[in-house]
């Protein structure tokens, strides 16, 4: 026999013929689930965002019924739909008057709030000056009383600073509610940032302030833009405050102009629902703008405290 027809040796593997190698059971990593638990957790999450939306969407709808009455019949607005109620408010109404008015408040709170708040939680978290606990405790405080108790010491305030009626003013009075929180927000931020960069910015020969301008607030930018977000609709929905203090229409905010669709014997709720459609597309675009660093500002200012 030739070498050509000499099948091949087998090999030895010190295993029984047909018997099978078992498999490895499979095992999961810290944080990962199942194909039943991630169509659970989509399935809440899914619902969870439809619960979410739902307001939304039933206001939009709302503001596309041409009566006022059409909340208590919304099937019959399919039939009816309009923009009417749009027009009305955008060419009838003050509306681009409280727009501005509102925006120069937002705005002005948001840049004065944010300005003190940060350079406090600086000062607090960095320097360890007489009382710096109990004032931070202070702050704090401030934030338990109601608005009804503030409301007539402030007004007599404004009052004797002539400052009734004014943006300015009311700025003030917003800034002495978004503050306190944001300077505790921003004191824990700080607290998250080495204190070997403040060190290596004193040995370039940079001041205190020149430190946190130039290389703290670059890295503080997540907690700013969290502090900004919240003194922005700190001032936008706000109603109690900006109703006292400011009388001329022309200057009433976005919130209280809302207010003159009702009347004592009257509620004219399309034009309500179209005009919070419309309040919301400002808010909506600041919330975009600054959405990118909510979540990481929101978690790495809890980190320490």
């Amino acid at each position: 026999m030739s070498t050509l027809d000499t099948p091949p040796p087998a090999v030895v593997t010190g295993k029984p013929a047909g018997s099978t190698t078992p498999r490895r059971p499979v095992t999961r990593r810290r944080g990962e689930t199942g194909r039943g638990g991630a169509l659970a957790s989509h399935g809440i999450l899914i619902v969870a965002s439809l619960i979410a939306l739902f307001p939304v969407a039933w206001l939009v709808f709302l503001s596309l019924g041409p009566d006022k009455d059409d909340y208590l019949r919304p099937g019959g607005i399919w039939g009816k739909m309009t923009l009417d109620n749009y027009t009305f408010v955008l060419q009838n109404t003050n509306f681009f008057d409280w727009l501005k008015s509102s925006l120069i408040v937002s705005l002005g709170t948001t840049v004065i709030g944010v300005l003190v708040a940060a350079t406090t939680g600086y000062a607090v978290s960095r320097m360890r000056f007489p009382g710096y606990k109990k004032f931070m405790w202070v702050l704090l405080v401030t934030q338990m009383f109601p608005v009804a108790v503030l409301m007539v010491p402030m007004y007599q305030i404004l009052s004797d600073l002539q400052l009734i009626d004014t943006y300015f003013g009311l700025i003030l009075v917003y800034c002495s509610t978004a503050v306190p929180y944001c300077a505790w927000l921003m004191k824990g931020y700080f607290d998250t940032i080495p204190f070997e960069i403040d060190e290596a910015g004193r040995v370039d020969g940079l001041s205190p302030f020149g430190t946190f301008v130039r290389l703290i607030l670059p890295l503080a930018k997540p907690g700013l833009a969290v502090a900004a977000f919240y003194s922005f609709i700190t001032a936008f929905g706000e109603v109690a405050f900006a109703t006292t203090f400011m009388l001329d229409d022309e200057k009433y905010t976005l919130a209280v102009g809302l207010q003159s669709f009702v009347s004592e014997h009257d509620a004219q709720r399309n034009l309500m629902a179209a005009t919070a459609v419309l309040i919301a597309i400002p808010v909506s675009a600041f919330f975009y703008l600054v959405q990118k660093n909510l979540v990481a500002g929101l978690t790495a200012g809890g980190t320490k405290g």
